[in-house]
C-alpha cells in the first residue's frame, strides 16, 4: 500500500443504524460506537419511542421487562454489525451500567453483561475488556444512607470497552496487507500504554444545543483514537452505528481510516457534521503531537541508557523495534465536502 495520494471518504447517514441491511457483508473492518444506555433516563423517550411497551413499562416502575425491551431494540443492529464486519474484524462497545429506582426498588441493570450474553448469542468471540475510569467524577460522592451501613450503594465510576471479534482472520498472508500493517504500527510506547485493561481519560464536554437533547453523551475522542488505532489498518473502514457528534468519525479521519456513520436523530446529525468539518486543526494537532511524544520518548530512553537500534524510514527518528521501520503517522491537509452527507479527507 502506498502513502501517496491517500484520501479517506467518510459518510453520514440519517437513518435508523437497522439501515445497515442496505450495504454487503464483510464491508467494514472495525465498528467503534456508544449506543444508548438502557435503563439511563436520558434515553427513555428514544427507546420509547421504537417500543410503546418500554413507556408502559417504565410507568408502573417494571425495571426488568423495561431492561430486556430495551437491549431487544438494540437486537437487530447487532446482528448487521455481524453481518457487514469482515471475518477477524473487531467491535469495540463503550456502554455503562445503570442504577436507578423503579417500582420503589433501587438496582443495578448490568447492560454490559446483557450486551456480552447478546453478542455471544450472534457469534461473536468476547475478547478481555477495558475499564474506563472517568477522572471527571468527584471522589466524595455516595449514593443512598451516607455515613450509616447497610443502606449505602457503590456509586459507578467507570464504564466498559466491551471488545468482540467476528471469527476468522484478515488475510495477513497477502503482500497488500502485510504492507497496510506495518504502515499502521503503532510506537512501542503507545503499544505499552494502550493494550492494557484499565484506562483514565477525561470526558468530553456534554453540553449540547440540539432541539432533542441538551447532552451529546459522547466519549472522549482520544477513546476512540486509541480504539481505533489498535483494531483497524489504513485505509480500513470503521463503522459508527450510532454516531451521535462524530467523534468515531474524527478520529478515524485523524489516522487515514474511511468511516460510515448512521445517526437517527437529523439535529444531532447536522451537528456531528459541522464538527467534522471544522476538525482539521484537530487531526493535524494530534498527529504532530503523536510524533513529538515519540521523539520526546526516544530522548528519555537515551538518556537512560537505553538503546534505539531501528530507524523509521519516513522520519529518519530512531525507533525501539522492527515492526515501527515503516511505521506512517497520517497529517490530514484538506477536508472536502463532496455532498451534503460525504466529505473526502486528503493526507499529507
Amino acid at each position: 500500500m502506498s502513502v501517496l495520494g491517500l484520501t479517506t471518504l467518510h459518510r453520514f447517514i440519517h437513518a435508523n443504524a437497522e439501515m445497515l441491511n442496505l450495504f454487503p457483508e464483510n464491508s467494514v473492518e472495525l465498528v467503534v460506537t456508544s449506543p444508548p444506555y438502557p435503563i439511563i433516563q436520558m434515553w427513555d423517550e428514544t427507546f420509547s419511542a421504537l417500543n410503546p411497551c418500554i413507556r408502559k413499562a417504565l410507568q408502573v416502575g417494571d425495571g426488568s421487562k423495561a431492561f430486556e425491551l430495551m437491549h431487544a431494540c438494540l437486537w437487530p443492529v447487532w446482528q448487521e454489525l455481524f453481518r457487514v464486519l469482515c471475518p477477524g474484524g473487531f467491535v469495540c462497545i463503550n456502554i455503562g451500567d445503570a442504577v436507578r429506582s423503579l417500582g420503589h426498588e433501587f438496582r443495578l441493570y448490568p447492560n454490559h453483561a446483557k450486551l456480552e450474553s447478546d453478542f455471544a448469542a450472534l457469534g461473536f468471540s468476547e475478547l478481555p475488556c477495558i475499564i474506563w475510569r472517568k477522572t471527571t467524577n468527584a471522589p466524595n460522592k455516595f449514593m443512598g444512607s451516607g455515613m450509616l451501613p447497610a443502606g449505602a450503594y457503590v456509586t459507578l465510576e467507570h464504564e466498559y470497552i466491551l471488545i468482540f471479534k467476528k471469527p476468522g482472520h484478515r488475510p495477513w498472508n497477502q503482500k497488500k496487507f502485510r504492507e497496510q500493517r506495518r504502515l499502521s504500527a503503532l510506537f512501542w510506547e503507545e503499544r505499552n500504554q494502550y493494550y492494557s485493561d484499565l484506562w483514565q481519560l477525561i470526558g468530553e464536554r456534554q453540553d449540547l444545543n440540539a432541539p432533542s437533547r441538551s447532552r451529546s453523551a459522547a466519549f472522549p475522542f482520544e477513546l476512540a483514537r486509541r480504539l481505533i488505532s489498535m483494531y483497524s489498518l489504513i485505509g480500513d473502514t470503521v463503522l459508527d452505528p450510532f454516531a451521535g457528534t462524530a467523534t468515531t468519525a474524527s478520529a478515524a479521519a485523524a489516522l487515514g481510516r474511511h468511516s460510515l456513520n448512521f445517526e437517527l436523530d437529523a439535529s444531532l446529525l447536522d451537528i456531528a457534521e459541522q464538527r467534522f468539518e471544522a476538525s482539521l486543526g484537530l487531526w493535524q494537532q494530534q498527529a504532530q503531537r503523536r510524533l513529538a511524544a515519540h521523539r520526546e520518548f526516544c530522548e528519555q530512553h537515551q538518556a537512560k541508557g537505553g538503546r534505539l537500534i531501528y530507524q523509521n524510514k519516513h522520519y529518519g527518528f530512531p525507533v525501539k523495534t522492527s515492526q515501527e521501520v515503516e511505521l506512517y503517522v497520517p497529517i490530514a491537509t484538506h477536508c472536502e465536502r463532496l455532498s451534503p452527507n460525504q466529505f473526502l479527507v486528503s493526507y499529507q
